[in-house]
């Protein structure tokens, strides 16, 4: 038997089309913004004279007398030169491993905020140090003119915050171990750029239990491309704060 329906019956809905993913549209958007904007300028960077190349890593620093006149636009410029030719092209693939696995875990607002809150907070951190030691006269005043670029103090602020991406039973021995050769760094290199590894490693670490805490981050055992992006991640540490 045939059921009569009547004329103002709504029609069934329609499944809404399935999203097709658009070739400008990255999964890793992060990711691939920031790995652009590095080849672009190393590659930049790997044409110029010897003379160039020094004018730009001056100009980029974010050296104490930058800070000094104010030149606040050090703080991110310095992020995208790396300020060695040959050695460019080794981190930065070992950082774009590292960058996709804290987006894969933290999405992409995340990975910005732990990298510029290490990159800035430790570059400030390590100014205000350098001017209390040249005011003091602990440290000579040519090093107001220091060349201070690059990525590792990022870099190291995301090796620190992966605590959050790690099984329980890692946690401790992952922060204990990168604050141990951290530290050991700075004993014995003794350099700025060491200390800035160490600041940057511990806000990173902070962010990271605080991620573990506030329960923002994905409980997920880690799969095996995130474990094989783990331990090339564990090689550009190695190289930043032993290189």
């Amino acid at each position: 038997m045939l059921v009569a329906t009547t004329p103002d019956q709504p029609a069934p809905p329609e499944s809404a089309p399935t999203a097709r993913p658009r070739w400008w549209r990255p999964r890793l958007p992060a990711t691939a913004v920031y790995l652009l904007g590095l080849i672009a300028v190393s590659a930049v960077f790997s044409v110029l004279s010897d003379s160039a190349q020094t004018r730009m890593v001056l100009h980029a620093s974010t050296n104490l007398q930058n800070l000094l006149e104010g030149r606040i636009g050090t703080l991110l410029a310095s992020a995208f030169v790396i300020g060695d030719v040959v050695g460019s092209w080794v981190i930065i693939p070992l950082l774009a491993c590292l960058l996709a696995l804290a987006e894969l875990r933290f999405g992409a607002l995340r990975l910005v905020r732990v990298f510029l809150a290490g990159h800035i907070g430790a570059t400030l951190f390590v100014a205000a140090g350098l001017w209390v030691g040249v005011e003091a006269g602990w440290v000579p005043a040519s090093i107001r003119w220091a060349e201070d670029v690059g990525v590792s103090y990022g870099a190291m602020a995301l090796i620190g915050a992966l605590v959050a991406a790690l099984p329980y039973r890692w946690r401790a021995a992952w922060s204990t171990l990168w604050s141990i050769v951290a530290v050991e760094g700075v004993l014995i290199e003794q350099t700025f750029t060491q200390v800035g590894h160490l600041v940057a490693l511990l806000i990173g670490t902070v962010v990271g239990f605080c991620m573990i805490w506030a329960r923002t981050t994905t409980r997920r055992r880690l799969t095996r491309v995130e474990s094989a992006l783990l331990a090339v991640s564990v090689v550009l540490a190695a190289i930043l704060l032993m290189g």
